[in-house]
């Protein structure tokens, strides 16, 4: 061959170059990592094309220089990315990429993909299907269900009128929570979580209600307590808390997810706060200051006379009930303090909880009656009262025991009392009820109700000598719902405005 000819044979194999590309990618480019191709989108082509004809660690070479690029899609390259170390069985590397990609573009179904077959027996990818993969198991599927029980318990109570209505709003209120958190329990243990990230911390912001709703709930049903203004002062630590709770719960929801997935990545529950153990301690701290104050209000109950044995029995099982949560929840918190996985002891005080949403709902389907924790009296040659004209013999009977609700359970207090709450006290219609109170005290059901109300006033202004009390504190303690009304009716009765009897009190008491 001539040099013209050869010459012309190079200048025709340059031309092929130049117009078709070389045929493989020069090897300088693949061994040298920081070279800057001049054609980034033929990288792509490339990586991709190695990718699908399996030479795995070529493809990873330019997929890695592609996510240093600004402006390309670096998901598909975390995916490829991936799949080519699982490829290659490097378990440590694929799911370190794997796990880049679902913090970017979460999409559990790619666990699913046929290229991760060959790790997909390993125990690391088991644990990234375990952390992220929706499934639902025997205790998310339990949790869900007590969650269930729970609001159908609530509406119950709601919707049952013989309850009093601030014992049925604090105990449905108590078992809400309860059930409210049950069901952010069940979507963490299935990993839905992350398919409805402003479920993240939902539940957080009731944590310091347990201990006074059931406080609150056990001074109504053992002293028939009314309620005041002061009592909101209990919802203190739950307003401060939701001050720091409510700039979370404003986040958007990739940026929810966001923090989910960067807690299960480091090893850490997605569903907890990063002041988790602050929030758990302190809602500790909690719940043993009100189990104190609960258990006195329950031991001098305990030893009142006249308790029905199913109201008694309804006492100590809620108290029994909530302070095995309080046990089981410290020894909780106390490991996750620790950092010690709670394992056993984060269901036992699940279990718990569930334990209480169901002894409710027991309860509200079969003796509805006790979440009034009234003293009952028991009538034993009346056991029930008809429609039938009052004797003279029943006639004393219901007078003995309407005495003794005024004077002993001083249902007087109640700010909802009418003549039919009365006569179903007394087991008989609302005509006996009227006719007895008529007839035996010489006054209206208004009148009676009044008469004891002031008299209670008359004797907290007189106790009050160093004028602590508010009128209006001591109006809502006898019973009336507004200062208005009280004032008419202490006027009626002594001629003077409560505050002109709290002025004269010492010189009537010398």
């Amino acid at each position: 061959m001539g040099p013209l000819k050869l010459y012309t044979f190079l200048l025709f194999l340059l031309a092929i170059k130049i117009v078709f590309g070389a045929i493989t990618p020069s090897n300088t480019i693949l061994e040298n990592k920081n070279t800057n191709l001049a054609y980034p989108q033929d990288s792509i082509r490339w990586a991709d094309y190695y990718y699908n004809i399996q030479r795995f660690e070529e493809a990873i070479l330019l997929y890695e220089k592609g996510l240093e690029r600004e402006g390309v899609d670096k998901s598909n390259f975390l995916k490829k990315l991936a799949l080519s170390q699982a490829g290659l069985g490097n378990n440590t590397k694929s799911i370190e990429y794997l796990e880049s990609y679902l913090l970017l573009d979460f999409n559990p179904n790619f666990l699913n993909h046929e290229g991760f077959d060959q790790i997909r027996d390993s125990e690391e990818f088991n644990n990234v299907v375990d952390k992220y993969s929706p499934s639902i198991s025997f205790w998310s599927f339990f949790y869900l269900f007590i969650a269930f029980v729970g609001f159908y318990t609530v509406l119950m109570l709601n919707f049952n009128k013989k309850i009093k209505l601030n014992a049925r709003l604090l105990v449905s209120g108590f078992i809400f929570i309860h059930s409210f958190f049950m069901f952010h329990i069940g979507l963490v243990i299935s990993n839905y979580q992350f398919e409805y990230p402003h479920s993240y911390l939902m539940s957080t912001c009731f944590s310091f209600l347990y201990g006074p709703l059931l406080f609150l709930y056990f001074k109504k049903i053992v002293h028939n307590h009314s309620f005041k203004k002061s009592d909101l002062l209990h919802l203190i630590p739950t307003v401060l808390f939701l001050v720091y709770i409510v700039p979370i719960y404003a986040l958007s929801a990739n940026e929810k997810l966001a923090l989910m997935l960067n807690r299960a990545r480091i090893g850490l529950n997605p569903s907890d706060s990063e002041m988790l153990v602050v929030i758990v301690l302190l809602k500790l701290a909690s719940l043993i200051i009100y189990g104190y104050f609960i258990r006195k209000l329950y031991l001098k109950g305990s030893k009142k006379d006249g308790i029905e044995k199913p109201d008694r029995l309804w006492q100590r099982n809620l108290y029994h009930i909530h302070f095995l949560y309080i046990f089981s929840y410290a020894i909780y918190g106390i490991l996750i303090s620790n950092t010690i996985s709670s394992g056993f002891f984060y269901h036992f005080q699940l279990g718990s909880m569930a334990l209480m949403v169901l002894y409710i709902g027991y309860s509200a389907n079969i003796q509805p009656n006790v979440f009034n924790g009234v003293i009952s009296y028991t009538n034993r040659l009346f056991p029930k009262y008809e429609k039938s004209g009052l004797t003279t013999s029943l006639s004393i009977e219901l007078k003995n025991h309407l005495e003794h609700l005024f004077r002993n359970e001083k249902i007087y207090k109640e700010n909802d009392i009418n003549l039919e709450m009365i006569a179903e006290k007394l087991n008989t219609s609302r005509h006996n009820a009227s006719q007895v109170i008529n007839e035996h005290f010489k006054l209206s059901f208004h009148e009676l109700v009044n008469k004891y109300r002031i008299e209670e006033a008359k004797k907290i202004l007189t106790d009050d000598q160093q004028r602590n009390l508010n009128i209006i504190d001591i109006a809502y303690e006898v019973g009336y719902n507004n200062k208005v009304t009280f004032n008419k009716a202490f006027k009626k009765d002594t001629n003077l405005t409560p505050s002109q009897f709290q002025r004269k009190t010492p010189i009537l008491q010398a």
